[in-house]
């Protein structure tokens, strides 16, 4: 099939006690395989079927009507779960150097800020959804959320961090606590990676 399951560059396990290794094969294995299986449904047979889902996602309208909807569902939790996998990592987290730290200094006064400001998308995210780090047209960074699973490629923004808030993501361990499941996250949260995005994002 042409869109496939990227591997974890990491073990399930590498990201306890934060993010538990039953929730991470659940939600790697089940959860994102099944976007990847609908999405390569949709098009395949289809002019389509070898875009790259970021690519679908970032011209919508360009999508036929019959399969939009699930391109957009199902294209966008491909693109944003192999987004997910690649900001974590295990012994990460931390404050962020290099490029991004100062980018987010200039955005948002200090990385304090701009965790309160993030965990706050994400928790104001009601039901299920996403938290992001993006970069605007103009270079610029901000945050925002969106639900279910819309992709800032389809308003014209590319993400560098994003944190699923989809109870699948945390509730095995966390249950209810979604303020406590993104807590951890930071911890888990691969600057690194984020500095590439960026770098990228920026040209």
């Amino acid at each position: 099939m042409a869109h496939q399951l990227p591997a974890l560059p990491y073990g399930f396990d590498a990201l306890e006690p934060f993010i538990d290794e039953a929730t991470m094969r659940l939600h790697h294995g089940k959860h994102h395989q099944a976007y990847i299986d609908n999405l390569n449904k949709a098009v395949t047979g289809t002019a389509l079927e070898n875009v790259p889902a970021e690519l679908l996602l970032k011209d919508l309208p360009a999508v036929p009507e019959g399969i939009r909807n699930v391109v957009r569902n199902h294209g966008g939790g491909h693109a944003n779960h192999s987004l997910f996998w690649e900001v974590m990592a295990p012994g990460a987290g931390g404050v962020p150097t290099g490029p991004v730290a100062e980018a987010i200094t200039g955005a948002f006064g200090s990385f304090e800020s701009f965790k309160e400001r993030l965990t706050a998308a994400a928790m104001g995210q009601f039901g299920s959804g996403w938290g992001w780090l993006v970069v605007k047209k103009d270079g610029s960074l901000a945050v925002g959320n969106t639900p279910n699973q819309d992709s800032p490629l389809s308003v014209g923004d590319t993400p560098i961090l994003g944190v699923d808030v989809w109870e699948h993501a945390y509730y095995l361990r966390y249950q209810n606590r979604r303020a406590e499941y993104l807590q951890s996250w930071y911890s888990v949260v691969n600057w690194s990676r984020v500095n590439d995005l960026l770098r990228q994002a920026r040209g």
